[in-house]
């Protein structure tokens, strides 16, 4: 429960409260910057990363780094762009926002949220054709190292299998326990994240950080903005903290600097452990060469190739998971007539799962191409182009109220930049 507070003093800077009913009275129930730095770290850190190595691989770490930390700059700019806009329109209507696709809507129009709500189902469905492709290939890999065989099982048989696991617990089991089994898969990450890189740091080269061609670098943003991803969540995170500006402009820059951290520490030890002399029988020179499929087939070292296959595989199922209820949710708030009742629970699962299975199984290495698209068509209007429109927009209708508050300097020529960066992205992918 919500409330309104109408006090103007200076000291209060959160907008509402939420209140919970315990018994006879109300608690108040305040979110933490912990907690929501926490959210935005959680979220951003998935089955993303495991694409930056083969897209960073010919630019070098140095190149990369700097690119790293650009996207980064830009994801952050809009992530404040879109917690302003939630802000300030709980400031004028006095109520909590209703999610990122409800706030496209109330700001930009219909044509802003089909426009919006089209590169959300695109970015989903293409995410996880990605994840159903890659997690099928890990999969199948795991099993014919355990039998002893190379490429005798077909890739067809890794999607479907992937598909069946992580689908059948979703839809057979209670959302509780996928939460909970969700937590553990997240805790796997975790370890093996920190043991890969305290195996791969062993093994660094450091002629590797020599190798510089910047004029690669373009052909990996469209993935670091994939991996860099986590705005969809940033009306959850606002409503969290009750509207305290300064609360959530931390969360938010504490909670996307951690795992920026994480993935330039990522890029440097594989990159880094990467010789030349790995990539030997080689020949297509047409190929993009992903480093963590020539690590993952042992050329580290035994323990560092099943280190490596446990993190990607429950990376990626983790961020299944994920974006498996965020496509439910979808089909739910944009037709009413779908429900989660046992009777459409199959039709359901098969609209979302049949058709990123099929495109997995004709294309078993679609992965990187997929997360390319999604970053190039889908991420690059989320998160770069509506947010500042919408800012755009309120600013303008609201710029002789002073309860509207930037969170982002600059004024027109930020949201031009971005703009313009977003559409340079579109043209470039396209």
């Amino acid at each position: 429960m919500n409330t309104v507070l109408k006090s103007h003093t200076p000291k209060v800077t959160r907008l509402f409260s939420n209140l919970e009913l315990d018994r006879d009275h109300f608690s108040h129930q305040p979110g933490s910057i912990l907690g929501s730095t926490a959210l935005v770290a959680g979220t951003t850190v998935g089955a993303g990363v495991l694409a930056l190595p083969a897209v960073t691989m010919p630019s070098g770490v140095v190149p990369s780094t700097v690119g790293l930390i650009a996207v980064w700059l830009y994801t952050l700019i809009s992530g404040l762009l879109i917690a302003e806009v939630s802000l300030n329109k709980m400031r004028i209507t006095g109520s909590p926002s209703n999610g990122l696709l409800g706030m496209v809507e109330s700001t930009l129009g219909k044509l802003g949220a089909r426009i919006a709500g089209g590169a959300y189902l695109f970015l989903h469905y293409a995410l996880l054709v990605a994840y159903i492709a890659q997690g099928g290939g890990i999969l199948v890999s795991a099993i014919e190292q355990v039998w002893g065989v190379q490429h005798f099982l077909p890739a067809w048989l890794g999607t479907t299998m992937f598909t069946l696991l992580f689908g059948g617990i979703m839809y057979l089991g209670q959302e509780k326990f996928v939460q909970k089994l969700n937590s553990v898969f997240v805790g796997i990450v975790i370890v093996s994240f920190i043991g890969l890189l305290l195996l791969a740091a062993n093994q660094v080269n450091p002629a590797q950080f020599l190798v510089q061609d910047w004029t690669a670098l373009g052909g990996a943003v469209s993935v670091m903005l994939v991996a860099l991803f986590y705005h969809n969540i940033i009306p959850v995170v606002v409503t969290q903290l009750e509207g305290d500006a300064r609360k959530v402009r931390k969360s938010i820059v504490l909670g996307s600097v951690i795992p920026l951290i994480m993935f330039l520490a990522w890029n440097a030890v594989i990159l880094g452990s990467i010789s030349a002399d790995m990539f030997q029988g080689i020949s297509d020179g047409n190929a993009v060469f992903d480093p963590l499929e020539i690590l993952r087939g042992g050329s580290g070292g035994r323990w560092l190739g099943v280190l490596l296959s446990v993190f990607s595989e429950f990376a990626i199922a983790t961020s299944f998971i994920g974006f498996v209820y965020g496509l439910l949710d979808f089909l739910k708030d944009t037709n009413r007539r779908v429900s989660n009742q046992p009777s459409q629970r199959l039709p359901l699962y098969c609209l979302i799962f049949l058709p990123a299975m099929s495109l997995g199984t004709i294309n078993p290495h679609i992965f990187l191409t997929a997360l390319d698209y999604a970053g190039t068509f889908s991420i690059s209007v989320l998160g770069g182009i509506i947010p500042a429109l919408m800012t755009w927009k309120q600013r303008e209708e609201n710029r002789y109220s002073h309860s509207i508050q930037p969170l982002v300097p600059g004024g027109k020529l930020t949201l031009i930049v971005m703009i313009t960066v977003a559409l340079a992205i579109i043209i470039h992918g396209g």
